[in-house]
């Protein structure tokens, strides 16, 4: 399930009040803890923040309600990801930040750096989109999008050369609240959802920013999220996440890393293994751990590895190590690399 950060709506209460009306009731109407209005690391189900908005926006009658929510939204509503991006070097580097690390805030969404759809000659375009299929939520994707828009202010200047804006669907508000908003041209009912940008902000250096700083930001969301780059690593934290309820179907985890699940199976195979082995092979280290360092019984070890049966497991360990789990477990054996038992 693909999540956002509680601070992806923050804001939303002041809005909401703004509007003579009490945010609580709104909160629960989307099956949602109204800790979520004081609590930013709070993860909401995308699809619920979505439905929040797009509930709350008919229901108060406000249909630029994601813009509003998007003028309340700073930078460091991205938490961590916040530090790093004000203290990298150029244009470039924060977007490859983004990229890299956009999931510390949200595994719900994407900015990617795509070519003009226009072609035209130093322009380049920054694709926002969310990583699971289907509709496009209109007042989730102006507040995302919207905030796409501070973000970029807040390291470059007010005016960062903003060309125009594709909006990848028909507004529901008024488009004049659009152009006041962006303060740039929108085109609406686009293939897909972008910022039209100068290609030399690319290499414009991000201003305030300090390289310690940056460092020490990026050190850190190395310890909670592996990198991009590394993908058989983010593949195993995903699958070590929910394996006492038996492995993510492969659909799901395309999704969760913003890849179609046949580009995501070629990836693997380019890198010489695949999504089964991978599972395998988290499974075998959980196994080898709670063998060897706990006492629970097989049968609970068996169901925090995600298997419908013991025997299956003991079937598992065979092949892992030629022997039954009882014999990894017993005293003086030890695992000797990764295929064989042997007695002490």
């Amino acid at each position: 399930m693909a999540t956002v950060r509680a601070a992806g709506i923050r804001g939303f209460a002041g809005v909401v009040r703004g509007l003579g009306a009490d945010p609580a009731p709104l909160v629960r109407a989307a099956g949602l803890d109204t800790a979520v209005l004081d609590h930013d690391d709070v993860p909401i189900a995308d699809w619920r923040l979505a439905a929040l908005l797009q509930h709350s926006a008919e229901r108060l009658d406000c249909p630029d309600l994601g813009l509003r929510m998007a003028a309340r939204h700073d930078l460091d509503t991205l938490g961590p990801l916040a530090a790093l991006l004000a203290n990298c070097r150029t244009g470039a580097d924060a977007l490859a930040a983004t990229e890299r690390y956009l999931a510390v805030h949200s595994d719900a969404l994407s900015v990617h750096r795509i070519a003009d759809p226009d072609g035209r000659p130093g322009v380049t375009a920054l694709r926002y989109r969310q990583t699971r299929a289907g509709p496009r939520p209109v007042q989730a994707t102006d507040a995302g999008i919207g905030f796409l828009h501070r973000a970029m202010r807040r390291l470059f200047g007010g005016d960062y050369g903003l060309i125009d804006v594709r909006l990848g669907y028909r507004p529901t508000a008024d488009p004049g609240a659009y152009l006041r908003f962006f303060g740039a041209p929108v085109r609406f009912g686009a293939p897909e959802s972008l910022l039209r940008v100068p290609d030399e902000l690319l290499t414009r250096p991000v201003a305030g920013a300090r390289e310690e700083l940056r460092d020490r930001a990026e050190s850190y969301l190395r310890i909670i999220l592996p990198g991009a780059d590394d993908m058989i690593g983010r593949i195993r934290a995903v699958v070590g996440e929910s394996l006492d309820f038996g492995p993510v179907p492969i659909e799901v985890l395309s999704h969760r890393l913003a890849l179609h699940p046949r580009t995501l199976q070629r990836r693997l195979a380019q890198l010489g293994t695949t999504y089964a082995g991978i599972v395998d092979d988290v499974r075998r280290d959980r196994a080898r751990l709670f063998l060897t360092g706990t006492r629970l019984p097989f049968h609970h070890v068996s169901a925090r590895l995600g298997f419908a049966e013991q025997a299956t497991f003991s079937r598992a360990c065979h092949r892992w190590w030629g022997v039954p789990p009882r014999r990894v477990r017993a005293p003086g054996s030890r695992i000797v690399g990764l295929s064989q038992v042997s007695g002490g």
